[in-house]
């Protein structure tokens, strides 16, 4: 469902927005070209893929100088996004980050996922990693490269088959 509230922002929604600050609720959402994106909290298995991947790509990631992180803001103030991980040359060190070198999105029914692909181009990010956790899958876009499917990192330097196998994946079927 996508609510749209336009004009100024009545009180009551800043209201709402503000005690979502205050619970901790808003660590996911983002503006997209000055659009607030209110987005709900995860299903478990996310934050289970989420930290798996993070496991599974921290070996790999540590002697090629890559800090492995997990949700950021990638952006600007009044435009930026947050993907489920990413890796940076170098901790960033900042709250809203100018580029990395791959970005990190486990996959959620009725995500916006596939229409990050031309801001993360924009921002100079190298490879986008697509997890599913209900097939079991991590996909693997070269976004400056005209945003090619391929098969293996070229940042990391292996197969998604083999990255795979290396993820703990929680049971499907929820």
């Amino acid at each position: 469902m996508t609510t749209i509230v336009l004009g100024p922002r009545p009180p009551e929604f800043e209201a709402f927005l503000e005690r979502r600050r205050l619970l901790g609720q808003d660590s996911h959402d983002e503006v997209w070209e000055g659009r607030y994106v209110v987005s709900p909290v995860a299903h478990s298995n996310h934050g289970v893929v989420q930290a798996a991947i993070a496991i599974a790509l921290g070996p790999r990631a540590r002697p090629l100088g890559l800090v492995p992180t997990v949700g950021f803001n990638l952006g600007e103030p009044e435009n930026f996004r947050v993907p489920d991980g990413g890796l940076h040359r170098g901790a960033p060190g900042v709250l809203y980050v100018d580029t990395t070198e791959l970005v990190v999105e486990v996959l959620l029914p009725d995500d916006q996922t596939f229409a990050k692909l031309d801001f993360y181009t924009a921002r100079g990010v190298r490879e986008l990693l697509v997890a599913d956790w209900q097939t079991q899958t991590v996909r693997c876009f070269a976004l400056q490269d005209g945003q090619q499917e391929r098969d293996r990192s070229e940042v990391l330097d292996v197969a998604m088959s083999v990255l795979e196998t290396e993820i703990d994946w929680p049971p499907t079927g929820e």
